[in-house]
């Protein structure tokens, strides 16, 4: 088992800055490949960025490309989302994911065995 929480949540206005981390433990050495997902209720959960945990190799989102920067480090155990230029739309709960597998689609949040609680992202216009 992985077990993932999430920090660094919080309301910032349209332009702002907003850095989540996600504190990884257990087996994580079963842990391929890391992501970020975000999701407001009655919606889908969306996937915003991955990460392949040997590689660094990242994946994002259309939606965020430009504005957020998804990183690591391993030897912490932490994952991170740099968001920048935050706009209303990016509002939502963002949570951490973690998956066993190598394969599947890079934002699909079908191939995402752990996932952390989520952690409230507000942006006010």
């Amino acid at each position: 088992q992985v077990q993932l929480v999430e920090s660094g949540g919080g309301s910032v206005q349209a332009g702002g800055s907003l850095r989540l981390s996600c504190a990884a433990s257990g087996a994580t050495s079963s842990v391929y490949r890391m992501g970020w997902f975000r999701q407001n209720p009655g919606k889908q959960r969306e996937g915003v960025a991955r990460i392949y945990s040997s590689s660094g190799n990242t994946v994002y989102a259309d939606s965020v490309k430009g504005r957020f920067t998804i990183s690591q480090d391993s030897a912490k155990k932490l994952l991170y989302l740099q968001m920048n230029s935050l706009k209303p739309e990016d509002t939502a709960m963002y949570y951490c994911a973690a998956s066993r597998s190598m394969y599947g689609a890079p934002l699909g949040a079908d191939d995402y065995h752990y996932w952390g609680q989520g952690t409230q992202v507000t942006v006010s216009s």
